[in-house]
């Protein structure tokens, strides 16, 4: 436990100068922030298809749980929304370094002519599946007659 530094603090105990920044830039390359993909500034994917007479939306929320999504639709709009918070109790512990992580994030997806009343929504295995029945479309168009 001696050689155990806690993160990005090699250059106040290194004896040699000039080597400080080569460590913390080694800490930076191998944390999990590298290269700049993570939770706190990327947002889930999500995958719109159409099938048949509905849309079949599939968003990824992998160790997100049921209560911490959102979906709500409002002005033709579907909104999937994520406050998703870690944290773990493992107290007894003597921890020198510990971090969680929360984000929060959302997208929204443009719908025209749908059955708002007959969506569904489905968590299995961290995809989240949301299925939304097509609306008959009215056709609108006619022809006029010149006078």
């Amino acid at each position: 436990m001696t050689g155990l530094i806690p993160f990005n603090r090699r250059g106040a105990n290194f004896p040699i100068a000039g080597f400080d920044d080569f460590y913390n830039m080694l800490d930076d390359f191998f944390s999990d922030s590298w290269p700049s993909r993570n939770l706190l500034n990327d947002t889930f994917k999500i995958d719109v298809k159409e099938v048949g007479n509905e849309y079949l939306v599939e968003a990824e929320l992998p160790g997100v749980l049921k209560e911490e999504i959102g979906i709500d639709v409002e002005n033709e709009n579907l909104r999937i929304s994520v406050n998703h918070g870690e944290s773990i109790n493992q107290d007894g512990k003597n921890y020198i370094h510990r971090e969680r992580r929360s984000s929060s994030m959302s997208r929204n997806i443009h719908l025209g002519d749908v059955k708002l009343d007959a969506i569904r929504a489905k968590l299995e295995n961290g995809i989240l599946t949301i299925t939304i029945p097509k609306q008959e479309k009215t056709d609108n168009s006619r022809r006029i007659e010149i006078e």
